[in-house]
């Protein structure tokens, strides 16, 4: 009789399980290589540009120096322009002073209180539409389908207006009637 247990063989999960560590710590040490190295080209090429800017930069430098015939001029320098004194003009009149504004304080007066009305206004809806004209009679040489017309009794019509409810009168609060606003 077999032992109780997981069964003997070449399974187990306790296997599966660290042969997919080891399979995950390779990996990623194969990652962690790759990015080793990618990163020291990085650091390689940044080096060259800074390199080719410098001799860039020594180039055009020297390239400057050369005179429009050709000739080089080691102590070349940009030529300074002579700075002259602009002339004096006459002073400029005082200005005309300036008109106070006005303070950020505003008085803001209350505006009157509106009379209520007390007959609303009548709502009146768009117009009566004309009553509708009789179709021609069929046809009877042409063919079916273009004999149909549609019903004028069953043709939409505009409703009239309903009138808009009133608004309810007002209702006491849960703790008694509201209180009037601050006068």
């Amino acid at each position: 009789m077999p032992p109780p247990g997981p069964p003997q063989g070449s399974f187990s999960p306790q296997m599966s399980n660290m042969g997919s560590r080891n399979i995950t710590m390779d990996f990623t040490k194969g990652i962690a290589t790759e990015v080793r190295y990618l990163l020291q080209e990085i650091g390689k090429l940044r080096d060259e540009r800074r390199q080719l800017q410098a001799e860039i930069s020594e180039l055009m430098s020297v390239r400057s120096k050369f005179s429009p015939n050709g000739e080089y001029q080691p102590e070349w320098r940009l030529p300074v322009p002579a700075i002259e004194a602009p002339p004096p003009e006459a002073l400029p009149a005082p200005p005309e002073p300036m008109p106070h504004a006005k303070p950020g304080w505003r008085v803001v007066h209350k505006r009157p209180e509106r009379k209520a009305r007390t007959v609303p206004k009548a709502i009146t809806g768009p117009p009566a539409p004309a009553a509708p004209a009789l179709p021609e009679p069929p046809k009877p040489e042409a063919p079916a389908w273009t004999q149909w017309r549609p019903n004028p009794l069953l043709a939409p019509t505009s409703m009239a207006p309903t009138p808009t409810p009133m608004s309810p009168p007002p209702r006491g609060g849960l703790f008694g009637p509201s209180t009037p606003p601050p006068k």
